[in-house]
């Protein structure tokens, strides 16, 4: 009885220390405003906190998400991220928000986010979204057809993507579980690295010609 109880402890905390470090770090305070220099405070979670003291309604507030945004770019979609870097009240908080705007046919390519889960909700528009698991479950693609207030939710660290399959240009929201998820495009990550990955070893990877892929590295 004594060694499945030790078991059984060291099980719950093993499970509590996972639910731990899933997510930003807890804060010990209400806030922590981040700053740039360490002249108005400490370093904490990759920021100096401003002295509480100081702060005001101006370092929590965001404004002009209300705006449409220009896609002129190669995968026709532009991405503004609401994060700890233009919102700092969002210090410590672990959340952070972005818009998506998307052209005809445009899409937010495949891309991972690793140190955050994201929910997104459509705002305008009709999106073809989906993610793909990992290797141990066998690589099963996820997708599903939203529309206009449909949710869908990526799981951290997962490739995932959306695309705009309807007539006229999208736009969706998207809330992160992180003040600073970090992004990988996984298309500029493989082919546009610096400096370039071996064309071989591409080449062997996705069992391409290696004159292929070094075509495709010259787009990126």
């Amino acid at each position: 009885m004594k060694t499945i109880s030790f078991l059984s402890i060291i099980s719950l905390l093993a499970l509590t220390l996972s639910l731990v470090i899933a997510s930003d770090p807890s804060p010990l305070q209400d806030f922590c405003i981040g700053v740039n220099t360490p002249a108005n405070g400490v370093f904490v979670n990759g920021k100096f906190c401003k002295d509480p003291k100081l702060a005001t309604a101006d370092d929590f507030f965001f404004s002009g998400l209300h705006n449409a945004r220009a896609v002129n770019n190669a995968v026709g979609s532009n991405v503004t991220a609401v994060n700890v870097n233009n919102l700092p009240g969002l210090n410590t908080l672990g959340i952070s928000l972005v818009r998506i705007d998307y052209g005809v046919n445009g899409q937010n390519p495949p891309h991972t986010h690793p140190r955050a889960t994201e929910i997104l909700v459509v705002q305008q528009g009709t999106l073809f979204v989906g993610f793909v698991s990992s290797n141990g479950d066998g690589n099963r693609l996820f997708t599903k057809t939203l529309n206009k207030g449909d949710v869908f939710v990526f799981p951290e660290g997962l490739i995932h993507f959306q695309a705009n399959v309807g007539r006229s240009p999208a736009v969706a929201f998207a809330a992160l579980s992180s003040q600073n998820p970090g992004v990988v495009t996984i298309a500029n990550t493989v082919f546009g690295s610096n400096p370039p990955i071996n064309p071989n070893v591409l080449a062997r990877a996705f069992q391409l010609d290696p004159k292929v892929v070094i075509d495709l590295q010259n787009k990126f």
